[in-house]
C-alpha cells in the first residue's frame, strides 16, 4: 500500500523504516547504521509512526534514548506523522507512548513496579552521585579509610571505581589498572568499602544511578523475570546504540534474545564515550548475536556537509582497524576542501580563529553559527584570552570556563591579594584554600590586617589560625615572595609551586588541573606586568559552562566552544579545530591500547562532520607540553596528527599562517644580513 509520509525518506531510510512491518514471517533484528547528518532521529521517529498506523499499539512499544528531552521529541515528532497519515484518528500518540524515556528512568520504573519480586521495598529513593559521594565516604570512614596513614582514594574518586566496576562488568582489579592505576594498591580496601556501601545503600533502602542498570540487568538474568518483562513490549527500539555499555546491552538481549521485534539505531564511527564505559563492541558485534543475523541498513547520505568536507572526513575513518563500511555522500558538491592550516604556535591559533571567525561574521555569518572545537577543555586557554582580549562573547561547553575553574580562580586570588591587599574577595578566597582555616578564622585575619600600613607584613606578625599548622606559614612566606617580586611572568612560577599540594590535596583530578596552571603560566607571559596580566582578565564572563551551559545575557550573538564530546550531535555552518597534532589528537593518555587509539581517531570524525560548510583543522608546529618528558615542562615542536598521514592531504587545502613570501621566509630563516667588510671599512674613514 502507498503511504505518502514516508515520501519525503530517500530509499535507505525508507527500507529501515519499512524493515518487517506488513509481513506475516518474522523480521530478524534491525540495525541501522547512522552515519553523520544522516537523519538518524527523522528516519528512527518514521519508523515508531509506522508501527503505530500499522496496529501497533503504542503501550506495548518501548523506546529508549539517552537523554529524557530526546524521547519527549522523539513522541512529538512521532505524532506529527501519524497526524499526517491517520488525520483525526491519530488521537494524543506521544501520550500514549508510556514507555518512552532513558535505560535509568525505564529501569528505575520496572524495579518499583518488581520491587516485592526483587527484594527491594517500593518505596526506596534514588541517590544521585553527590547523595552517593556522602554515603561512600561516610562508609568510607566507618571502616577507617579516611585516616590512613597514605592518602586513601577520595569519595568520589571512589564513587567512578565502582561505577567503572558496574557499567564495565569488570573486576576491580583490571578497572584499577586500566584506568585507576594511582589506586591499585588499595585493591583490597576498596573491595571491602564497596561492600560495606552495598549494605549501607540495602539498610538505608536507597538506589544509586548505577543500581537501576544492575538490578534490572540482575534480574533479567531470571529466565521467568525476563519472561516477564519481555511480555509486555511487541516493539523495542534503542537510540544512539553506539553509546551503550555491556550492562545495557545484556538487558537489550534478554528482552529481545531472538531479535524479533528489536530496532537499534546508532553509528559505530561516532563511538567516543568509553570513560563512561561505553563499548563500541556493542554495535560492532550485535549482526552476529542472533539467528538469524540482524538485518543492517546504513544510511549514508549525509544533509549536512559539502562533499569536500566528507571526502576527508571519510579518508579519516577509513583508517580505522574495524567498522562497519560506510562512506558518506551529499548532493552538495559545491565547498572548498577543508583547510589544514599551519601556524607557529598557540598564540597564532588563537590569532588565526579569532581573524577567520570576524571574517566570517563580516561575510553575513552570525558568530553562533561557528564553533571552535577541542580534544581537551583546557587546549582553549589561550584562544579563551584571544576572544576576552578582542571583546568577542563567546559560551563554552563541555567543562567550566578556562577562567572560571575553580584551580585557575584560587591561583588569581592570591596574585590578585599579592597586588591588592585590601582584597577582602581574593583574600578570603586564598586563605580557606588552607586546610583548618574557614570563613571565621579568615575573616579574624582579615580584619586584623585591615588598618595596617603594611598589609603583607601585618599579615606575617598576624597570629597564625589554631588549625592551619605549617601551612599557613608557607602561604606567608610565598606572599611575602611575590610582594617583593622575582619579576614577571616568573612571580606566576613561584604562585603555582605553592599552589601545587593543595591542588593535590583538594582535587582529584589534579593531573589534568595542573595543566590548566601550567597553560596560564604561559598565556602570562604574553603581558608586560603582573598589573596589566589581572586588568585584563579581570572580566564579567558568561555564566560556568557545562553540556547545559547558559548563555551571555547581553549578547544577542556568541561564537561556541566546545570539546569534541559535547559537540556530539551538533552541527555549524564553520567548524575549527584545535590543535590537530600528536599529542592532542591523539591524547598523549589515549594511546596506551589499539582500542584507545580508535576511539581517539573516531573523536577527529566526529569534530570534522560536525562543519556544514567550512571546516579549518589548526596544526601549531611549536605546542607547550607538560608533564611529558624526563626534561620537564617544556615547549616542543608538534607533528602533525598521525590520523591525517601524507596520503590523505591531497583532501585539504594546505595553508600556512601568517602568509609570508618565500624571500621573506627565506630571510626569516637566514636572519639579518651583516655586511662586516663596510663596516670594516668604516672604521678608518
Amino acid at each position: 500500500m502507498p503511504h505518502p509520509y514516508l515520501d519525503g525518506l530517500n530509499p535507505e531510510q525508507r527500507l529501515a523504516v519499512e524493515h518487517g512491518i506488513g509481513t506475516t514471517a518474522a523480521a530478524p533484528a534491525l540495525l541501522v547504521i547512522a552515519g553523520a547528518g544522516s537523519g538518524k532521529t527523522n528516519t528512527l521517529a518514521h519508523r515508531v509512526a509506522h508501527l503505530l498506523v500499522d496496529g501497533a499499539d503504542p503501550r506495548r512499544l518501548l523506546l529508549m534514548t539517552f537523554s529524557r528531552r530526546a524521547a519527549s521529541e522523539m513522541g512529538l515528532r512521532v505524532e506529527r506523522i501519524v497526524r499526517k497519515a491517520m488525520g483525526a484518528q491519530a488521537g494524543v500518540i506521544s501520550d500514549a507512548l508510556t514507555w518512552a524515556g532513558t535505560f535509568h528512568g525505564i529501569g528505575a520504573r520496572l524495579l518499583r513496579e518488581h520491587a516485592d519480586q526483587l527484594g527491594l521495598d517500593p518505596a526506596f529513593t534514588i541517590h544521585d552521585r553527590e547523595d552517593s559521594a556522602d554515603l561512600i565516604n561516610l562508609v568510607r570512614h566507618e571502616l577507617g579509610l579516611s585516616k590512613t596513614e597514605s592518602r586513601f582514594p577520595t569519595k568520589g574518586t571512589c564513587l567512578s571505581i565502582y561505577s567503572r566496576c558496574v557499567n564495565a562488568e569488570t573486576a576491580l582489579e583490571q578497572v584499577l589498572g586500566g584506568s585507576f592505576p594511582w589506586c591499585a594498591g588499595w585493591a583490597a580496601e576498596l573491595k571491602q568499602l564497596f561492600a560495606a556501601y552495598v549494605e549501607a545503600k540495602q539498610q538505608h533502602c536507597v538506589l544509586d544511578y548505577d543500581d537501576l542498570l544492575l538490578y534490572w540487568a540482575q534480574a533479567m538474568a531470571d529466565p521467568g523475570f525476563a519472561a516477564d518483562v519481555a511480555s509486555r513490549f511487541d516493539h523495542v527500539l534503542v537510540d544512539e546504540y553506539q553509546d551503550t555499555n555491556r550492562l545495557q546491552s545484556s538487558i537489550l538481549l534478554a528482552l529481545k534474545p531472538s531479535g524479533t521485534g528489536l530496532t537499534v539505531v546508532g553509528d559505530d564511527a561516532q563511538s567516543i564515550y568509553s570513560f563512561r564505559a561505553a563499548s563500541v563492541r556493542n554495535i560492532l558485534d550485535f549482526p552476529g548475536q542472533f539467528s538469524p543475523r540482524a538485518t543492517v541498513v546504513t544510511l549514508d547520505r549525509n544533509y549536512r556537509s559539502t562533499q569536500a568536507i566528507l571526502s576527508a572526513a571519510n579518508g579519516v575513518i577509513d583508517l580505522a582497524k574495524e567498522r562497519f563500511t560506510k562512506n558518506l555522500w551529499t548532493d552538495r558538491a559545491t565547498g572548498s576542501a577543508p583547510h589544514l592550516v599551519g601556524v607557529r604556535d598557540e598564540t597564532d591559533q588563537a590569532r588565526y580563529i579569532v581573524e577567520r571567525v570576524l571574517d566570517n561574521r563580516e561575510a553575513g555569518s552570525l558568530l553562533k553559527q561557528q564553533a571552535v572545537l577541542f580534544r581537551t577543555s583546557s587546549h582553549s586557554g589561550p584562544l579563551e584570552i584571544e576572544l576576552t582580549r578582542r571583546n568577542i562573547p563567546f559560551v563554552k561547553f563541555g567543562g567550566l570556563k578556562f577562567l572560571d575553574a575553580a584551580h585557575i580562580k584560587d591561583l588569581l586570588a592570591l596574585l590578585r591579594f599579592v597586588q591588592n591587599p585590601r582584597d577582602r574577595v581574593a583574600g578570603f578566597r586564598l586563605m580557606q584554600i588552607i586546610e583548618g582555616v574557614g570563613p571565621a578564622s579568615a575573616q579574624r585575619v582579615l580584619d586584623h590586617i585591615a588598618a595596617a600600613a603594611d598589609p603583607i607584613a601585618a599579615l606575617a606578625e598576624a597570629p597564625a589560625p589554631p588549625r592551619a599548622a605549617a601551612d599557613w606559614r608557607d602561604l606567608v612566606t610565598a606572599l611575602q615572595d611575590l610582594h617583593r617580586s622575582a619579576g614577571w611572568p616568573a612571580e606566576l612560577e613561584r604562585a603555582r609551586l605553592w599552589y601545587e599540594p593543595h591542588l593535590d590535596r583538594i582535587h582529584e583530578d589534579a593531573v589534568t588541573r595542573r595543566a590548566d596552571l601550567i597553560q596560564l603560566e604561559q598565556i602570562a607571559g604574553g603581558y608586560p606586568s603582573r598589573e596589566r596580566f589581572l586588568t585584563e582578565l579581570t572580566l564579567d564572563p558568561p555564566d560556568a559552562t557545562s553540556d547545559q551551559a547558559g548563555v551571555p545575557t547581553l549578547d544577542e550573538d556568541y561564537l561556541i566552544l566546545s570539546t569534541i564530546h559535547s559537540a556530539k550531535g551538533q552541527e555549524w555552518k564553520s567548524v575549527y579545530v584545535l590543535n590537530v597534532v600528536d599529542g592532542c589528537m591523539p591524547s598523549d593518555l589515549g594511546t596506551g591500547t589499539s582500542a584507545e587509539l580508535e576511539e581517539e581517531r573516531r573523536l577527529l570524525y566526529v569534530a570534522m562532520t560536525r562543519a556544514k560548510d567550512d571546516l579549518h583543522l589548526v596544526v601549531p608546529q611549536r605546542f607547550f607540553t607538560h608533564g611529558q618528558n624526563a626534561q620537564g615542562d617544556r615547549h616542543v615542536y608538534a607533528s602533525r596528527s598521525r590520523f591525517i598521514p601524507d596520503r590523505l592531504l591531497g583532501l585539504f587545502e594546505r595553508v600556512s599562517w601568517p602568509r609570508v613570501s618565500a624571500a621573506a621566509a627565506a630571510a626569516q630563516r637566514q636572519g639579518p644580513r651583516l655586511d662586516i667588510g663596510a663596516r670594516m671599512r668604516g672604521m678608518w674613514r
